[in-house]
């Protein structure tokens, strides 16, 4: 009991940890079957580095069908309005012609007419003098007795006569004067210009008309721009959705693979985890009654893997699931009253060793490793139990008795690699135990 559980409580050492990384999932973009996979797991990607290609043949292509569609009528009605706009525009021209020739003709007979009205209101104003004359010369008679009343009467009658005559021609001669001035004016009255005001009235139906096909013409034109707009993006996005090519977004190594050449993926399906090993830290389990000594910036040494040193850069009391998805191995489960310590290792230690040799570098996440604190003086029980184990092996596999001699100096250095701060006397312990426990296990 003693052993069980008080060195758990109060060790500065602790053989439950592991190394592990942050993981980055490689997921397909879009439904279709894998054509191409050109990774493996254990193989090292770089930046961009094309990993899968994904084909999808049957995409629904319906909606850009009918886009299409809508946007050839939509072309067919805006090419209407234009000829039916440039018809118009050049039926208006003709009318203009027209209504300017007749027009013209008009202004000439008016003119001719106003000349013609002008010659009768002087000679109604000579007749109507003469008239005059003669109603004087008998009203003179008739006061000289020399001519009766019934001499002069219609004499009168043919004067008054002569004077509504006047009027009248005066009237016609301002009534065709009035007409020419609105004529000038475009202004269309009376009996000879019913022709002109039927050809004005049919030239502003047709203006209008022209105005209504010019403003179709530019809403179909704008119907067009937009629905090209959508086409062409709706073909981009059909373009995606039928190939994808899937890279990797940062450098690492492949940790898993869970498609293969012609297997159907759905969108958000992993095809590929990339861990990056230069990334790597170490999560120790220890007791929460070393949460004092095991503060944020307290180095730490680190055996049984290829890193050696590092410091503690956070204290976790806990982890979820969903914080164990971000990284390519779960932290181990803790048991209670237990807390997680972070340790960033060293940068020698961190960075993956480069080789001349054709051999890929060992990405080394997953493995389990002892940490102990440094100038710590607890050890770990479990970590106790098998370095006795190898020194038993070591005693036992000389075949032959150890004199007392080899007793006391196995014990000497077990002591020292158990509490001694010197991680090379350790490392030196577990290299000379570990050859020599396997070959006491193959016997």
């Amino acid at each position: 009991m003693i052993t069980a559980v008080a060195p758990p409580m109060l060790a500065d050492q602790s053989d439950r940890a592991v190394v592990d990384a942050p993981v980055t999932l490689i997921t397909a973009s879009i439904a279709g079957e894998i054509a191409a996979l050109s990774v493996q797991p254990g193989s090292d990607v770089a930046t961009g580095q094309t990993l899968a290609e994904i084909s999808n043949p049957r995409v629904d292509r319906a909606a850009l069908i009918s886009l299409e569609e809508k946007s050839a009528d939509s072309r067919e009605k805006l090419s209407a309005a234009l000829s039916k706009s440039q018809t118009d525009s050049a039926y208006i021209a003709s009318l203009d012609t027209e209504i300017a020739n007749q027009t013209s003709q008009l202004r000439a007979h008016l003119r001719s007419q106003i000349e013609e009205l002008r010659a009768r209101v002087a000679q109604s104003s000579a007749m109507s003098g003469e008239k005059k004359a003669l109603v004087d010369r008998q009203s003179d008679m008739v006061s000289r007795n020399a001519a009766s009343m019934d001499m002069l009467r219609p004499t009168q009658q043919q004067y008054s006569a002569a004077l509504h005559n006047t009027d009248a021609e005066t009237f016609k001669l301002n009534q065709k004067v009035s007409q020419l001035d609105a004529l000038n004016k475009g202004i269309y009255v009376g009996d000879d210009s019913v022709a002109i005001n039927i050809l004005a009235q049919k030239r502003r139906d047709i203006e209008l008309d022209a105005k209504s096909m010019d403003i179709e013409a530019r809403q179909q034109s704008g119907i067009v721009v937009n629905l090209q707009k959508i086409i062409d993006t709706e073909g981009g996005r059909l373009e995606r959705l039928g190939a994808a090519t899937v890279v990797s977004p940062g450098s690492g190594t492949v940790l898993t693979v869970g498609a293969s050449t012609g297997r159907h993926v759905n969108p958000g399906d992993t095809i590929a985890s990339v861990v990056d090993c230069d990334k790597r830290f170490v999560v120790a389990i220890f007791s929460y009654r070393q949460g004092e000594n095991l503060m944020p910036g307290t180095r730490v040494r680190i055996d049984g893997g290829a890193l050696r040193s590092g410091v503690i850069t956070s204290v976790l009391p806990r982890t979820t699931d969903k914080a164990d998805e971000r990284f390519a191995v779960p932290f181990p489960q803790t048991e209670r009253r237990e807390l997680y310590a972070i340790i960033a290792p060293d940068r020698e230690d961190g960075a993956r060793p480069v080789t001349k040799t054709t051999e890929p570098a060992t990405c080394t996440v997953g493995h389990w490793v002892t940490v102990t604190r440094e100038n710590g003086i607890v050890p770990s029980m479990s970590v106790s139990w098998r370095r006795l184990g190898h020194l038993v092996a070591y005693l036992t596999g000389s075949g032959r008795s150890p004199t007392e001699a080899e007793r006391l100096d196995a014990t000497d250095r077990l002591k020292t690699a158990l509490r001694s701060s010197d991680q090379r006397a350790a490392r030196a312990l577990d290299e000379d135990w570990v050859p020599r426990s396997h070959a006491l296990v193959t016997r």
